[in-house]
């Protein structure tokens, strides 16, 4: 049993993001053991409500990055509304939100805003582009960084338009540097006593993650652009997807020792002694013979699972392409708990991707599901003091809005 609190318990988030970036983020916090309010407004809360996959009102979008938050939706355009959220801020440690520079500063949200009425408040901005610079003032998603960035320039076949990434790579490194952000910042608070203002950009995070091209471009003297390659990559021979009678693997063979162990494999003692694969330089320059020697030999297997097999044993760096049906039942993903299953009061059972956090004396488990539209305004506003009474007044007057699961169910 674990001994100690999550990492984070004590402190309160105010969560007033949507869709991914932002949401991730504060999910991530809450995993971590923070207090996370997810703010919403009347009466369609989050856009990410509404974005598949969708069945009997619930979107399993919203389901995997709300959860363990609780649910306040109030209308800030109501003097009232925007009070409450400010009574909010005053006993809260960090504000997550992810709109455009200045949308937040003419709701009366803004950082310099909040920081007066809270200095020690850590206030986690993310947007496309910062809030500084020529672009700041663009709009943006995951997608228009990964394309700007050059990442999406190196993707695909030669001669072919660049394939969508398929996975949010841009929301998701951000939300998580957000987390190492706050967390930080969380140290230095300690020390100063004062928050500050933490400002994530998309862009920014797909640029840092470049872990070759640009070191390339700029120590070449802008002579060695990277370009698309197709299924392997030219400066890492073998280091790839290769075709197997019944579906696709991945080999790793780019380093000498493990060359040479898929060469006595492949080809034996006569293959791992040819001098055009000595060493990296030289199974580069002929990368296109030594590809062919792998493929024939994939290829010429019974199935992929014999590939791999034959791999393992060998001990080369290999893995089969899996479908997300064999994911769920990869044992490796059930032996790490990356699966977390939760009940819902629509849905029933359900199975939504876990966070990785593994830590050896806390439990890092989701504390529940994500909560229901304004499911906890009642909860919040009584912990700031508002009486039954007041509370009764916002929810009739439309100040608060809660809509149960059933409910949305109902509307589709």
């Amino acid at each position: 049993m674990a001994a100690q609190p999550r990492p984070l318990s004590g402190l309160k988030v105010i969560d007033y993001s949507h869709f991914l970036a932002g949401p991730f983020m504060s999910r991530a916090l809450s995993a971590l053991g923070a207090d996370v309010i997810k703010v919403e407004r009347p009466t369609e809360g989050d856009a990410g409500r509404a974005h598949p996959y969708l069945i009997n009102g619930q979107s399993g979008y919203f389901l995997q990055q709300n959860m363990g938050k609780k649910g306040l939706c109030i209308n800030l355009r109501d003097p009232r509304g925007l009070e409450l959220l400010h009574k909010l801020v005053e006993t809260s440690d960090i504000f997550v939100e992810n709109y455009r520079p200045g949308a937040l500063d003419r709701l009366g949200l803004g950082y310099a805003q909040l920081s007066a009425l809270n200095p020690r408040l850590i206030y986690c901005s993310v947007s496309a582009y910062g809030h500084t610079g020529p672009d700041s003032e663009r709009p943006g998603f995951g997608l228009i960084a990964e394309a700007k960035s050059g990442a999406m320039a190196q993707l695909g076949v030669p001669g072919e338009p660049p394939p969508l990434l398929r996975m949010p790579l841009a929301d998701m490194y951000t939300g998580i540097h957000g987390v190492a952000a706050i967390c930080a910042a969380l140290v230095g608070r300690a020390t100063s006593g004062k928050g500050q203002h933490i400002d994530m950009a998309l862009y920014d995070c797909m640029v840092s993650m470049h872990d070759f091209a640009i070191q390339r471009y700029t120590l070449s003297g802008g002579r060695e652009v990277p370009v698309q390659t197709g299924h392997d990559q030219p400066e890492s021979t073998v280091y790839g997807v290769f075709e197997a009678r019944d579906g696709y693997l991945v080999i790793a063979a780019q380093v000498d020792e493990a060359w040479k162990r898929l060469a006595r494999l492949i080809g034996g003692e006569e293959l791992a002694a040819d001098r055009r694969f000595l060493d990296p330089d030289s199974r580069n320059a002929n990368r296109l013979a030594a590809l062919a020697y792998v493929r024939t030999w994939t290829q010429a297997q019974p199935s992929r699972q014999a590939c791999i097999a034959a791999l393992d044993a060998a001990g080369v760096p290999c893995a089969p392409v899996q479908t997300i049906g064999e994911v769920l039942d990869d044992p490796q993903v059930k032996a790490r708990g990356m699966i977390v299953e939760q009940d819902h009061p629509v849905l029933g059972r359900i199975r939504l991707p876990n966070l990785p956090f593994r830590f050896s004396d806390c439990d890092t488990s989701p504390t529940g599901i994500a909560p229901g539209l304004g499911q906890h305004n009642a909860e919040v506003a009584a912990s700031l003091g508002y009486s039954d009474a007041a509370i009764e007044a916002l929810e009739r007057d439309g100040v608060l809005y809660a809509e149960t699961a059933a409910q949305r169910a109902a509307a589709e």
